[in-house]
């Protein structure tokens, strides 16, 4: 049994602003049993805050310092670094990135979920910072998420684009990185060998929390699709987050 959990937001708590069925009392076991929580998310078109809020309206009985966000992971990464990033993220994001959208001289370049805001202006700036000696520093490199009953385009498209064009490697802060899961198990006080992290993104949270040395389950709900466990043998492997609580917890 796990010492703590970590649980992505997106596919496992809820679908298309509505619960995922068993999941609010789920999370209720993990409670009862004493688990420590994180959700570890790479959503960068909400802030922390408002994730916290909509999980609330849904019956999460949560903290808001149980969520650990990738827009959280690269602004402390930002602050740490003394950089003044050019930021190319979505119009929710910008509360809480107010204070560094205005930086008159940018030497690094901030990229999260932007939607619309991928447009050939914003890219193009995004593109001569990279050429000037900028970093790349990315909330993820998602491929897709799902909304409304479709798979929808996430930043990591449009990360490869701008490293192809740059010929630059871009730091991903968010899921997979290691670092990203070393920074939520560091704020639980457990080793990685210790937590499971349950997710339905065999990349970006199975394919990544095993890399990091934590444990793994595949859950088959939100972007979950046929034949992803054979991507991640060695995760455990469960119908919904109610199935991994019950079997793994």
């Amino acid at each position: 049994m796990p010492e703590a959990v970590l649980l992505d937001i997106s596919g496992v708590l809820y679908q298309d602003a509505q619960p995922i069925a068993g999941s609010v009392a789920a999370v209720k076991a993990l409670q009862a049993k004493g688990y420590p929580l994180r959700l570890v998310t790479n959503t960068s078109r909400l802030t922390a805050a408002e994730i916290h809020r909509q999980l609330s309206a849904m019956g999460y009985a949560l903290q808001p310092e149980q969520i650990y966000s990738a827009p959280r992971a690269v602004r402390h990464y930002v602050e740490a670094k003394g950089l003044r990033p050019y930021c190319l993220i979505h119009r929710n994001l910008e509360a809480e990135y107010a204070d560094l959208l205005e930086e008159p001289e940018p030497n690094a370049v901030v990229l999260g979920d932007a939607e619309e805001r991928f447009d050939y202006a914003h890219l193009e700036r995004a593109f001569h910072l990279l050429l000037d000696g900028a970093p790349l520093l990315a909330m993820g490199d998602n491929r897709y998420f799902r909304s409304r009953g479709a798979l929808r385009l996430d930043a990591g498209p449009f990360v490869r684009a701008l490293e192809y064009a740059a010929d630059v490697k871009a730091l991903i802060l968010g899921k997979p990185s290691g670092e990203f899961f070393r920074g939520a198990l560091a704020e639980l006080g457990v080793a990685a060998g210790d937590a499971l992290m349950i997710g339905d993104d065999v990349e970006s949270d199975v394919l990544g929390a095993l890399q990091a040395g934590l444990q793994a389950c595949l859950v088959k709900t939100g972007k979950y699709r046929d034949g992803d466990q054979s991507k991640a043998p060695d995760a455990l492997l469960a119908d919904d987050l109610a199935d991994a609580v019950r079997r793994f917890c």
